[in-house]
């Protein structure tokens, strides 16, 4: 007899079974009013693992009335594309051309479906757990619809776990239910495998859990967008003075396997760019958490980085080096390459004397103020001001400073007159 696994067995038969994902497929949502009405265009599922995928575009196509052919992006590739095409065309029904995986098509194989997705031969709907910004192209991209599909939520998880429960004859306690919703991490197909496995050895407990399964590592994707968005949760986090959530955020990112020393360059520039001279602590702190990752590595550095992202959120915050180096470098491209004012150009030669290079320099330590006001910009820029330090932290002197200096380029300060 063949093994079903009790997730194949508990496939949805109709859409109004799927649970969890009613935005999408719910009544009065616009695919299943595309449904209804018979005209199905091509789409995108772009969900986790487990969220339902796969039963939605096998539903749909039955609920369409339409011939189901799906494929894997996995083990085919355009010849096989081409012979579904082959088929639809022979068909008096609508064909719906399934490819899991999609994201694995790299942008060239993916022109393969340009034109029957445009002429309507065949309606082309993919599965992916990835951007599909990043991974279609824009011609196939811009043909498609995209539809999002959120991780099942507790509601849902809950029903599914009962569906299994049920199906299996088992029964469940109370910290065995609570275990399984955490391993399944949003994941209806994690969810019942383990309650599968789980039911072999009779009433789940969570007693047995523990003793039969590791806990899931939480879902984390190392090179796709949740790398993106937690890195930016990070970096905005502490942007935001918020130790806490940047603890919390430091910690889903380094429990779920990304690399330390990714974690630790984000620092690093979150150092410069949201703290800057309001605590100059705060880059040598995370170039010393950075070294202390090389030193000792995972897991005990994971608590240098946590001191780190702690001091960087709590830390005066001021974005003036990043906004002044911005503006610097935006005159750099736009004016191009202007010359450097003679007298502080390098005269190592008898030639360049002569030309003037160096002529007219005044060291600056030699003055009564030690800061002699020559001009050092070009000309043409002689008037910009890129760097404004912020209100906070240390930034509150170095703003006193630099109005001294303005004024002793000026010809305002005297003697004595430094803050």
């Amino acid at each position: 007899m063949t093994f079903i696994p009790l997730a194949e067995r508990l496939r949805p038969r109709k859409l109004d079974d799927v649970v969890g994902q009613d935005a999408v497929i719910g009544k009065g949502s616009p695919l299943r009013a595309a449904i209804e009405a018979r005209r199905l265009p091509s789409f995108i599922l772009w969900g986790p693992p487990g969220s339902g995928k796969t039963t939605i575009a096998r539903l749909v196509a039955e609920e369409a009335g339409a011939s189901f052919e799906p494929l894997s992006a996995v083990t085919a590739g355009v010849k096989d594309v081409r012979e579904v095409i082959r088929r639809a065309g022979e068909r008096a029904t609508p064909t719906v051309l399934f490819v899991d995986e999609v994201h694995r098509f790299n942008k060239a194989q993916q022109d393969a479906f340009l034109h029957a997705v445009e002429t309507g031969e065949i309606t082309l709907v993919g599965a992916t757990t990835e951007n599909p910004s990043f991974e279609l192209n824009s011609p196939l991209l811009s043909r498609l619809k995209v539809f999002v599909l959120q991780p099942l939520g507790r509601e849902a998880l809950e029903a599914i776990l009962d569906r299994g429960l049920a199906e299996l004859g088992t029964t469940c306690d109370d910290e065995a239910r609570a275990m399984l919703l955490r391993i399944a991490d949003g994941d209806a197909r994690a969810l019942l495998t383990t309650l599968d496995l789980a039911a072999q050895m009779g009433p789940v407990t969570g007693e047995r859990l523990r003793e039969a399964f590791k806990l899931r590592l939480l879902r984390y994707d190392a090179t796709g967008e949740e790398h993106y968005n937690l890195i930016s949760a990070l970096h905005k986090s502490v942007r935001a003075s918020d130790p806490d959530a940047a603890l919390y955020w430091l910690a889903r990112m380094l429990e779920g396997g990304e690399d330390p020393l990714y974690v630790a360059r984000r620092l690093v520039r979150a150092a410069s760019e949201d703290i800057g001279n309001a605590d100059p602590q705060a880059l040598p702190l995370a170039i010393a958490a950075k070294d202390a990752v090389e030193f000792i590595g995972m897991p005990e550095a994971a608590v240098a980085l946590a001191q780190v992202a702690v001091y960087l959120a709590t830390a005066p915050k001021s974005n003036s080096a990043y906004v002044a180096y911005g503006a610097a470098a935006k005159d750099a491209k736009e004016h191009g390459t202007l010359p450097v004012p003679l007298p502080i150009r390098n005269a190592p030669t008898p030639l360049m004397r002569d030309l003037g290079y160096g002529k007219g320099y005044v060291y600056d330590h030699d003055t009564d103020l030690g800061v002699s006001g020559q001009q050092c910009l070009p000309d043409e820029l002689v008037e910009r001001r890129y760097y404004e330090p912020g209100r906070f932290g240390f930034e509150r002197e170095i703003r006193k400073r630099i109005e001294y200096w303005r004024k002793v380029r000026g010809g305002g300060a005297g003697e004595g007159s430094l803050p």
